[in-house]
């Protein structure tokens, strides 16, 4: 029941924050929007803890500003390597094991890979994840798991 009725406060929310207009049609479309998208989902057997991760938002208020800024800080690696040429760069493909327990846990694992500059996921197998990392310095930045436990911490909330 919890995860049903996280689900409809995340829909309607994500409602509010992108319409910002409110003519009564336009609340009748969203409620109704959210209700169908609401029985789908219970038809569908995926509101449960995976299927509507209620305990992440609040730790992603402490996961994102450091995500934030460890992306800012590979685009300032990446923007200096293409304005100096003659530093140089050492593309090379990596193994990760994502010490991740669930499947958002990895998904979440994976994309903040992807999202830091320099690096990329390509691939996935099992609990090993494949990087391809532009520099020597961001696939260790990989390989030193400061992110896999950030995320690790991220999804253990209950």
């Amino acid at each position: 029941m919890k995860h049903t009725v996280g689900l409809i406060l995340v829909l309607g929310g994500i409602w509010v924050l992108w319409s910002w207009h409110f003519t009564p049609l336009l609340l009748a479309f969203g409620v109704l929007s959210c209700a169908c998208v609401l029985l789908i989902a219970l038809r569908m057997r995926i509101v449960d803890e995976e299927g509507a991760p209620i305990h992440l938002p609040l730790r992603l208020f402490r996961y994102l500003p450091w995500l934030f800024w460890e992306i800012a800080k590979a685009n300032i690696d990446v923007a200096v390597r293409i304005l100096r040429p003659r530093l140089s760069i050492s593309p090379r493909v990596i193994e990760v094991l994502a010490s991740q327990r669930t499947d958002v846990g990895y998904v979440i694992y994976a994309n903040s890979i992807t999202l830091t500059p320099g690096t990329v996921s390509i691939h996935t197998e099992g609990d090993m994840i494949s990087v391809h990392a532009l520099t020597r310095e961001a696939a260790d930045g990989v390989l030193n798991g400061e992110m896999g436990r950030h995320v690790s911490r991220l999804e253990s909330a209950k």
